[in-house]
């Protein structure tokens, strides 16, 4: 039975961060581990309720309650295989989620915030989460997994971000003899070079790509499908073939003075900067050193652009949001529990340093006789967004100029990359991503897609949720019988994040 009374005696806690000054001196992780105790305590706020919403909040329908008590009893192995049961990773989710789970938690009701720094709110999930795995990679209880008889079939997933990987992990269990084929020079997708190391320490991957090799998945890097090799040649050599190609197209803006030198792409930075930490590069091209920093967006690649210039040195960091600052509490009448709410979101990079200005939009990047930035006019702005499309209005008399020598455009993603093993496949992108039918195939027959390379750029438990799914209707596909993941339709809503 679960611990009826857990919530009303123990308040909502979060792990501690590193201090901030020493945290700016290294790429090291910003959280450290937790107590036993203090998570038990945590765990036992779960009331294991008679609707877990929870479940419904996660994509990957985690069982929640379940691990939540085996902690709480000090069961880990046992929460570990409960972990395990819906998510291949659970180390990469309860790093880098932004927790829905937590946002329909029961005890979020009534609190305001789903549980973002406050200490009243929804059970601390993700902790729990991270803390279960973490435990187990320390103690060495995660091990390969003998995979039964081989099949005799073999199936190509293209991409290895965390779509790839899952359904790559689910289809050498059954059997299958599963290639991996990755543009870059090691896997991990997008949680590779694009994720901080302050979010994500790639030892993380590292060692769960390890254990994908001794399953029997291959791995083949520095290749790109419809470059280095033809996707004619790959579905001939394949019985299968998925698509997990993310959705890395950046948004970018036309505002006046775009092409000065200093202006990037928020992405470039990111990878610039993890290739250097990766001691796969020897200096940054694109660095913050000196510099007064001006990103551009709101989210979570701005959060971590912030993060990255931080510690390179950065002489001023300013974050401009096109939109007003949202609350800091739910509005019950516009998000009421258990969706998903709009908040105004802490990254731990924003206690770092730097200014969050909101409701502000560039009006145009000034430029020196060396044709670099120097400065940006900025005004405020508002937004409507009531007939179905954006309309941005300047607001009369507010235009004012700010230092800015290096400009990060962090404003979103546009879909899918254009890519010749598109055009090999003879697919065309829809909205800017992949169509697939029910069972995740796309209009080139015996080849699917899963990911962000279908739904757009989304969250990574969509990512792993969609690739378990590809797998099994792959699995079917090669004669399987057996159900490889928990039911996810190709055609469910994303979540509004």
């Amino acid at each position: 039975m679960p611990d009826s009374t857990g919530f009303l005696r123990h308040r909502r806690g979060l792990p501690p961060r590193r201090p901030v000054p020493l945290r700016l001196m290294d790429w090291r992780e910003v959280y450290e581990a937790g107590e036993e105790g203090a998570l038990r305590d945590q765990a036992s706020r779960c009331m294991d309720c008679g609707i877990p919403f929870c479940h419904e909040g996660c994509p990957l329908g985690n069982k929640i309650p379940e691990w939540n008590d085996l902690v709480r009893t000090g069961r880990w192995e046992e929460a570990l295989r409960q972990l395990h049961a819906t998510n291949n990773f659970p180390e990469f989710t309860g790093r880098l989620c932004p927790a829905p789970c937590e946002a329909s938690c029961v005890l979020g009701i009534g609190t305001g915030a789903p549980g973002y720094g406050d200490d009243v709110g929804a059970v601390t999930i993700k902790q729990i989460e991270v803390e279960i795995i973490d435990r187990a990679f320390a103690d060495g209880t995660v091990a390969p997994v003998a995979p039964p008889p081989a099949t005799g079939r073999s199936v190509a997933v293209v991409g290895s971000g965390p779509a790839g990987l899952a359904a790559a992990q689910q289809l050498a269990r059954a059997g299958h003899a599963v290639t991996v084929y990755e543009r870059d020079d090691a896997p991990g997708g997008l949680l590779r070079y694009g994720i901080p190391d302050f979010k994500l320490e790639k030892h993380h991957i590292d060692r769960r790509l390890d254990q994908l090799r001794d399953e029997g998945v291959q791995f083949v890097t520095d290749c790109e499908i419809g470059v280095d090799v033809s996707m004619t040649h790959l579905r001939r050599r394949h019985d299968a073939v998925l698509l997990a190609v993310g959705a890395l197209e950046a948004r970018d803006t036309d505002t006046p003075g775009r092409s000065l030198g200093g202006v990037h792409l928020a992405m470039s930075h990111l990878v610039d900067s993890n290739r250097v930490v990766a001691g796969r590069a020897p200096f940054p091209t694109i660095d913050a050193a000196g510099k007064h920093v001006v990103i551009i967006g709101g989210g979570d690649t701005a959060a971590d652009c912030l993060g990255v210039a931080h510690r390179q040195g950065a002489a001023s960091v300013t974050q401009l949001d096109l939109y007003p600052e949202p609350p800091r509490l739910r509005d019950e009448a516009r998000d009421p529990w258990p969706v998903w709410p709009t908040l105004l979101r802490d990254y731990p990079a924003h206690e770092e340093g730097g200014e969050r200005v909101f409701a502000v939009a560039a009006a145009e990047f000034v430029g020196d006789d060396a044709g670099r930035v120097k400065a940006m006019r900025i005004a405020e702005v508002t937004v409507d967004k009531s007939g179905g499309r954006r309309v941005v209005n300047e607001v009369p008399g507010t235009a004012r100029e700010i230092p800015a020598d290096l400009v990060l455009l962090a404003i979103g993603f546009a879909g899918t990359e254009r890519q010749p093993l598109l055009e090999q496949a003879g697919l065309q992108r829809r909205a800017g991503v992949l169509d697939c039918g029910p069972d995740w195939q796309t209009d080139a027959d015996g080849v699917f897609v899963a990911g962000d390379a279908h739904r757009g750029a989304s969250l990574i438990v969509w990512a792993i949720a969609e690739g378990r799914a590809a797998a099994a209707a792959i699995h079917r596909r090669l004669g399987g019988e057996d159900d490889l993941a928990s039911p996810v339709t190709s055609d469910e809503v994303p979540l509004r994040t």
